[in-house]
């Protein structure tokens, strides 16, 4: 089933709908949709490198417009819609432990490391903030800064680079990404140590 998604996704590159299709994948994989964005951005960009920045800002402003829907969900409908949104990705385990284990600050951390690097699914995070009740302005300007610093990165790389740089995106970027957003929690936890 997820290869076919991913197919179906592959495929809308191809349209002319594709920046309004780059749009809706955009905002639902910020509350319940499982393939990212990146996933049509990466072949639309390489199509028209030309359109890149214009693609980086739809797949921000949409993914932000999405993950306030997910902080909506969380925050008002839990219980009705996040939860079995939840409980049919299989995240439902991982969200109530992060539930358990997070503070505030940690929350919007995990946000900017979600948003940059999908560490935990920006789903969680984003279900997960409505239902803490992280203040939604805060929520914003990071779910802002985070998305858009990853689609603007991507359109660079496509920009600057091209085609070969595809294959690195699809196989490696996931991989850095985690390991920048790892680093980053590691330094979090060193200076609440330390403090």
């Amino acid at each position: 089933m997820l290869r076919r998604l991913y197919d179906w996704t592959m495929s809308l590159a191809a349209r002319k709908s594709a920046e309004a299709w780059l749009a809706v994948i955009a905002f639902v994989e910020s509350s319940v949709f499982l393939i990212p964005a990146d996933v049509l951005f990466l072949p639309m960009g390489l199509a028209r490198p030309e359109r890149l920045w214009r693609y980086a800002f739809v797949a921000t402003v949409a993914s932000v417009l999405g993950g306030i829907a997910g902080w909506y969900l969380g925050h008002y409908a839990f219980e009705a819609v996040a939860k079995p949104v939840l409980e049919f990705y299989g995240k439902l385990d991982a969200f109530d432990a992060l539930r358990a284990s997070v503070g505030y600050e940690t929350l919007v951390l995990l946000l900017v490391t979600s948003g940059l690097a999908h560490l935990p699914p920006i789903k969680v995070v984003t279900i997960l903030s409505g239902a803490a009740n992280i203040n939604l302005g805060l929520f914003i300007v990071s779910a802002i800064l985070a998305r858009g610093a990853r689609f603007f990165f991507l359109a660079w790389l496509l920009r600057r680079y091209g085609e070969p740089i595809r294959d690195f995106i699809e196989k490696q970027l996931g991989l850095l990404a985690g390991v920048g957003a790892g680093l980053l929690i590691a330094l979090y936890a060193a200076y609440r140590y330390v403090a």
